[in-house]
C-alpha cells in the first residue's frame, strides 16, 4: 500500500519542478536534488516530505523518521530503507 502512487490530485510539486508520486519517486528526488530545494521544502518551520508522507502516503513511521532527518542524504537513505524494509 505505502509503495503505490498516491491520487494524482494528491502528488508532491517539488521546487525544482519534478513531480513525486510515490516513495521511490521520493527517494530518487531526495538522492538527486541539491540542497537548496532540500532547504526550500524542510527547515524550522516545515518539513514538507514528512508531512506528505503522514497525511497522503499514509506511513506514519517514516514520516516520524524524516522529521529527524539530519540533512537531504540521511533523509533519503531513511526512504531506501524505509522500501526495503516494506518489499521484504
Amino acid at each position: 500500500k505505502y509503495l503505490s502512487d498516491v491520487h494524482p490530485s494528491k502528488v508532491f510539486y517539488c521546487k525544482d519542478g519534478r513531480i513525486i508520486k510515490n516513495l521511490r519517486e521520493l527517494y530518487v528526488a531526495l538522492s538527486e536534488m541539491n540542497d537548496e530545494t532540500y532547504a526550500y521544502h524542510v527547515n524550522n518551520e516545515k518539513n514538507d516530505f514528512s508531512k506528505w508522507v503522514r497525511e497522503v502516503v499514509g506511513d506514519v513511521t517514516l514520516a516520524r523518521r524524516l522529521k529527524n532527518a539530519k540533512n537531504r542524504k540521511h533523509a533519503a537513505s531513511l526512504v531506501k530503507r524505509r522500501i526495503m524494509w516494506l518489499l521484504s
